[in-house]
């Protein structure tokens, strides 16, 4: 609240639920003639009850304006007015996840978005792939149907909690926003004080339980209690409670989530158990000293959903679907086929997945063309027999969505656990120093009868030390910020997927011994790739932010990192003596390695603010990556190659603008950003990459009752690696040879380098150019409002051949909600419409053979208690 003598200027609460917000407004209106100016709503309340108390603290502060604001004066004590609109929508809440600076979304020179708590629950998100209603440049393609981490700006993203990186997720578990007070999307990398990061972005989680420094202050303890069902047997549960306490003669305040599902699913032989706690802490040790604590715990069992295989542009458009069996290989009848079982000629080599980079089409390195002239007897002539991949007992019949290709026993499990303790310090010359301990480990398992396992085991700790101050004179404020820290990571991680086979499974039939593969998570040998190792990083960053009244802006870092790696293989535990598949010979992998990375990332960022609202800004900023897998592994032949550290540069212009007092925010940018390495990638996590686009945002707080928001993106995703090559190697799908029956090759796998001349053929597959979203909502009464979203996306194509493409869609949710003084009934249907629309699955590789089918219309249904 800003408070000066003579013309006092009063900050009263937005109240999250509308009836109270709207009584507040109509006694607000009351004192407009007392000569005082309320020109913000800053503090969120989550109940009536916690509304009424703020609103009568609001006006007992609203009648004793005159004389608070004298001694705010003396004082010298300015507090700054924040503006967040209906449903904390306008960008008035600080955010230092994007510079480490706390600035609110008009004043920082970066493309961001945040998404409050009470967006997340009117318009009924419920994963982080749905963001992309709220967040411009967040499409994501699916990753075997696990929402673990959004793609930001057309390549993988990164998860934070509270300001500090997690472990990677890119589909090792859904990433849960129930517990978020806010999500940060930022595009684009990581300033330099939060360290090695990837080039497209990524989201920061502020979690519910932070909301202790408010729950300190309550009398008594306040919450919530939810229930939600919905279709497919949807079953959540969730309560949180918030309040004082002490301990040794000190006050202090909690705040406790719990979220549990035992829910089914559209998809076949797919379900979700999962469990989720959360508990943060805030304690005033003394006026200077303030501690905070707490945790996440989050177990989590399911199962990824690979979608349709045997894909064709027929099965598509018109929902056709080859049928038939593979050829018996299970020759010990155990139920399922070993890697030796599938070695039908006992040369050591599988006899299904013929690699060919020679194909007809004579282009650079083999490669295939789309469209290429090959029949069964020319690739026969190059390949040898291929009835081992006849399929028995061909026809065709019409598939549904549901039916895919995942086995009763297929399993994701995993298991996180998150802790972090900051100590807080204010000295006397206006500094603070803040020390961030923060841990994390998960075990996980993921495990596909057609023919995929994997595992984790890794942990990290990190701690992060800020000093920062800042100062003033003669009308410039000076903010800095000095922070070393050390992150430290272990990992043990395998892969299996020799001998992945999508297609040999009939979708209308159970998964049985005809496609069923012996998993090496099963028996604890022949995996693919093994790795046990750690690294060390040691960082150390500076950020200054000069900030003019005549409105210039220039913030700049600079960080150095370095990084001590090593990796091992446990080769007894390996299918062959490699880390892939292209090693079968002894003595030639990388049964070791060790080295040391080093690098300097910095920012540069300068914004103007004009007198009539509008603020241009010009980002440039390099940024060290770290090239680890899904499990947060470092190879062995990365490190040895050096490729297992980069770096990444971003051009960022920008123009962001407030208007109609604050109730119309606008953002408009343009990027280019890309890797500097092509060679150092992993083909999962953080793929080599350049990308430029535009991303525009809207936020429009129409009157008191009517919200809207609008966003468009424009992305093109090159593959540096691809471009430099001139061909890529993926898996060829059926459509890819249309002079050869896809039958004949559904046995098993053909794979090779594919060809598409140009840079528009290094485009990443499955991601939309354009993508537009409009949402709104309105409050028809004081307890009953109604909402909708739209996403619309571009035709796509599904794979990197491009042989297959995947239509445009028109995505439409309506939802709407009743509440009283304790009560809340929301309910919201999903594709209102009915939509048949499909999202690309792994496309650079995978995206030839598999699609996901995406979910048809269907409802959710909550009831809230607040106490």
């Amino acid at each position: 609240m800003l408070l000066a003598k003579g013309n006092p200027v009063i900050g009263i609460c937005l109240i999250e639920n509308r009836h109270t917000g709207i009584h507040a407004r109509k006694h607000m209106g009351n004192y407009k003639n007392w000569g005082m100016k309320i020109l913000s709503i800053h503090h969120t309340v989550r109940s009536p009850k916690r509304a009424r108390t703020a609103f009568v603290s609001a006006l007992a502060l609203i009648v004793s304006g005159p004389a608070f604001a004298a001694e705010t004066d003396e004082s010298g004590v300015v507090e700054e007015v924040v503006v967040t609109g209906e449903l904390r929508s306008q960008p008035g809440e600080n955010v230092e996840s994007v510079l480490g600076f706390s600035k609110s979304l008009l004043e920082l020179p970066r493309s961001a978005s945040t998404v409050s708590f009470e967006q997340i629950e009117r318009f009924n998100i419920k994963d982080i792939d749905e963001l992309i209603v709220l967040a411009p440049g967040s499409f994501t393609q699916s990753f075997f149907g696990v929402a673990g981490s959004l793609d930001v700006r057309g390549t993988p993203g990164e998860t934070y909690f509270r300001g500090v990186r997690r472990l990677d997720n890119p589909g090792n578990y859904p990433t849960p926003i129930g517990a978020a007070d806010r999500i940060d999307i930022v595009r684009g990398p990581a300033s330099p004080i939060f360290g090695p990061s990837k080039i497209g972005g990524y989201l920061n989680f502020e979690p519910k339980s932070a909301r202790a420094s408010g729950g300190q202050y309550l009398d008594q303890n306040e919450g919530e209690i939810s229930y939600t069902t919905g279709s497919w047997d949807k079953s959540v549960i969730t309560a949180e409670v918030g309040g004082p306490a002490s301990v040794a003669g000190r006050d202090f305040g909690f705040y406790v989530y719990a979220e549990l599902e035992d829910s089914d699913s559209y998809y076949d032989n797919t379900a979700t158990e999962q469990t989720l706690l959360q508990a943060s802490f805030d304690m005033d040790v003394t006026d200077r000293l303030r501690i905070e604590w707490g945790g996440m715990y989050h177990d989590y069992e399911g199962n990824q959903v690979a979608g349709w295989n045997r894909l064709t542009q027929d099965l598509i458009d018109n929902g056709t679907y080859i049928t038939g069996t593979a050829i018996p290989l299970d020759t010990n009848g155990d139920g399922s086929i070993s890697h030796q079982e599938f070695d039908v000629n006992g040369d050591g080599f599988t006899d299904l997945n013929p690699f060919r980079f020679d194909f007809l089409s004579g282009a650079p390195g083999g490669a295939l063309t789309p469209g290429s002239p090959e029949t069964l007897a020319d690739l026969q002539v190059l390949i040898g027999d291929t009835s081992l991949l006849q399929l028995q007992n061909v026809g065709t019949t019409k598939l549904d969505g549901s039916n895919v290709a995942v086995a009763a026993d297929d399993t994701l499990q995993n298991e996180a656990l998150v802790l972090y303790f900051d100590i807080i310090y204010e000295f006397d010359s206006g500094m603070r120093l803040k020390n961030q301990l923060y841990y994390e480990e998960y075990e996980n398992l993921n495990e596909n009868a057609y023919g995929f396992s994997q595992f984790h085991d890794t942990y990290v700790i990190e701690n992060k030390l800020i000093l920062s101050g800042d100062f003033e004179s003669r009308g410039l404020k000076t903010s800095w910020q000095l922070s070393p820290s050390l992150r430290y990571t272990d990992f043990e991680h395998g892969d299996d997927y020799t001998n992945e086979y999508f297609d040999r499974r009939d979708l209308t039939m159970p998964s049985t011994a005809l496609d069923r593969r012996l998993l090496a998570t099963r028996i604890d040998d022949d995996y693919t790739e093994y790795y046990i190792g750690d690294y060390m990083n040691f960082g150390i960053a500076a950020l200054v932010d000069l900030d003019w009244d005549m409105g210039l802006n220039i913030t700049a870092g600079i960080r150095w990192d370095t990084i001590d790696m090593e990796s091992r293989q446990p080769v007894d535990k390996l299918l062959f003596a490699s880390s892939n598949n292209f090693c079968p010979v002894p003595g030639c992998e990388n049964a070791s390695a060790s080295d040391d990375f080093d690098g300097v990332s910095w920012t540069f960022s300068v914004s103007y603010e004009t007198p009539w609202g509008v603020r241009p800004y010009f980002t440039a900023a390099e940024q060290s990556t770290i090239i680890a897998g899904q499990g947060a592994e470092v190879t062995t032949g990365n490190i040895a190659s050096g490729g297992a550290f980069d770096t990444s540069e971003l051009i960022e212009l920008g123009i962001k603008g407030s208007f109609l007092d604050n109730k119309l925010y606008m953002a408009l940018s343009w990027y280019e950003q890309e890797r500097t390495d092509f060679s150092a990638q992993s083909i999962v996590t953080n793929q080599s990459t350049e990308t430029t686009g535009y991303e525009f945002e809207a936020r429009w707080q129409a009157t008191d009752r009517f919200l809207m928001t609008a966003g468009w993106s424009q992305i093109e995703v090159v593959n540096l690696s691809t471009l430099q090559s001139g061909f890529r190697f993926s898996f060829i799908g059926s459509d890819d040879l249309p002079n050869i029956p896809g039958d004949a090759l559904y046995g098993g796998t053909l794979g090779g380098n594919i060809l598409r001349p140009g840079e528009s053929g290094a485009r990443r597959a499955g991601m939309p150019e354009n993508v537009f979203t409009l949402t709104g909502t309105y409050d028809f009464t004081d307890n009953f409002a109604g909402h909708f979203s739209v996403v619309d996306a571009e035709e796509v194509p599904s794979s990197f051949s491009g042989s297959v493409e995947l239509p445009s869609y028109t995505l439409l949710n309506l939802g709407a909600v009743y509440y009283t003084e304790n009560w809340q009934f929301s309910l919201n249907v999903k594709n209102v419409t009915d939509e048949e629309y499909f999202r690309a699955n792994f496309p650079n590789l995978f995206g030839g053979t598999i699609v996901l089918p995406e979910l048809p219309r269907h409802y959710t249904a909550t009831l809230k208690y607040n106490f």
